[in-house]
């Protein structure tokens, strides 16, 4: 029986730390590019299209990024139970991918206002349904796809510099922005034959798949109403101008998302695996230290960047975004109830196959994203959008906590994390009350290093607290 080399937690928190740092400097190199060449309106433009484009991207998926990765990681070291489980969900996602391709074209031929920008976005429908990271993922080969993703990223880097000259090339910037998505899954294809072999799939091997994706998908659907919807909403009920405001800012948000994300990534396989061999106290060690490290990181780089939010937007954007500081004050805050509801979702609620519970916690959080967004938008337009994320977030976090109180200690892991939010509080406000002579990239520097430094002695002085405390 042929076995997968799996590599160690630290070993693969970094192959996915490194793509994530990869993911977060591509658009702080390219988006001061982008907003002064393209300017709002034109980014507006295609943050719409791509958000349409991306729900039809989300059904062809449906729950299959979670549940394979979930289904690969319990069976990893079976050869035979590993190709077979990947074949008969692979064909389940390549039937719901055609579906959705004929359904976009559709789309295109009947609906879509700017033709040329939907047909352009093909590319990333045909990726959906080459999309195996599941399956890399579930077996905990981070160092493959990290490779690939960079690669692939330095690939549009270079792309947008050499043909994005001017506002009407945004639909050349769409163009490499879905090939490079097409391209980073056509490449996993080679490296397939590795990990599973051919075996013969049966119409029941399929089936069965059917509805425990469709039950992780729909979380997944009501995620989207504040992940993309708010977009839409914004192109729909105001403007496209509004839009590139949003989008702009949630791109700089993204720098902590992603970095949570990643350790979410990595830790749901081996908690699933873990769960699967009825190792649930170590399961519950990395809980508790996941919390603290994933609150420490939200905290510290939340409160920054909102702390050097009015030196940044301008020598970051341009002029004509100065919007976005007060997008960012509204928006920020989301990633510390998004970082603690990420560790429990993805190291205790899918692991523990708590979907409905799941489900429910993300259903509410997309109603109250909606109905925020349908009262706010209309008279705070991109800012009302902001309010409707944070109270969206906050929504999840709160209702995935109610639904594990009783099984993970909760009081224990808000005991942890206090240090963290005092520590960025502080930080906070001692950045905001600081004023210097000099606004472009010396100013933030300075901030940013006094940041660290205010962070930094927080910490230290809660350490020599507790220290004392035990030792009378």
């Amino acid at each position: 029986m042929k076995q997968v080399k799996v590599a160690s937690i630290k070993t693969n928190f970094i192959y996915n730390t490194a793509y994530q740092i990869m993911a977060i400097v591509v658009p702080l190199i390219t988006t001061p590019y982008l907003s002064r060449v393209l300017g709002a309106e034109y980014i507006g433009i295609f943050s719409y299209a791509f958000s349409v484009v991306y729900y039809f991207g989300l059904f062809a998926m449906l729950g299959v990024n979670n549940y394979g990765n979930r289904s690969i990681a319990a069976i990893r070291d079976d050869e035979d139970a590993r190709s077979k489980t990947f074949w008969s969900i692979y064909f389940f996602q390549r039937v719901t991918s055609l579906m959705m391709f004929v359904l976009y074209v559709m789309y295109i031929a009947i609906l879509c206002d700017d033709k040329t920008i939907g047909w352009i976005m093909i590319p990333y429908i045909i990726s959906c349904g080459l999309d195996i990271n599941w399956f890399f993922f579930g077996i905990e080969q981070f160092k493959l796809t990290t490779i690939r993703n960079i690669f692939i990223k330095i690939f549009s880097i270079v792309g947008i510099f050499i043909f994005v000259k001017k506002p009407t090339d945004v639909y050349l910037y769409a163009l490499i922005y879905v090939l490079s998505q097409f391209l980073s899954q056509v490449i996993l294809w080679v490296s397939i034959g590795k990990y599973v072999r051919k075996c013969k799939i049966h119409f029941s091997d399929i089936t069965q798949h059917i509805k425990p994706n469709i039950i992780l998908f729909i979380p997944l659907l009501a995620i989207s109403l504040y992940k993309i919807m708010d977009k839409i909403m914004l192109g729909a009920i105001v403007s496209k101008v509004e839009v590139g405001y949003y989008e702009s800012s949630e791109r700089v948000i993204q720098v902590p998302v992603a970095l949570i994300n990643s350790l979410g990534t990595v830790m749901l396989p081996r908690i699933s695996n873990l769960i699967a061999n009825n190792e649930r106290k170590q399961s519950e060690k990395y809980l508790r230290k996941s919390i603290s490290f994933a609150m420490f990181l939200s905290f510290s780089m939340g409160f920054g960047i909102m702390a050097v939010a009015k030196e940044f937007v301008p020598v970051f954007y341009g002029q004509g975004f100065e919007k976005c500081v007060l997008i960012f004050q509204v928006l920020l805050p989301s990633c510390f109830f998004l970082a603690f509801a990420n560790v429990i979702r993805t190291q205790y609620l899918i692991p523990n196959k708590m979907d409905k519970e799941f489900t429910v916690s993300i259903i509410t959080g997309a109603m109250v994203n909606f109905t925020i967004n349908l009262i706010l938008i209309p008279k705070f337009a991109s800012i009302g959008a902001g309010v409707g994320t944070l109270c969206a977030e906050a929504s999840v976090c709160l209702m995935q906590c109610t639904f594990v109180r009783k099984k993970v200690n909760l009081r224990q892991y808000l005991i942890d994390i206090c240090p963290f939010f005092i520590a960025g509080l502080v930080m906070y406000f001692s950045l905001q009350n600081i004023v210097l002579k000099n606004n472009g990239l010396v100013a933030i520097a300075i901030k940013i290093f006094l940041g660290i430094v205010i962070y930094g002695i927080v910490l230290a002085m809660y350490v020599l607290i507790q220290k004392s405390g035990r030792n009378r």
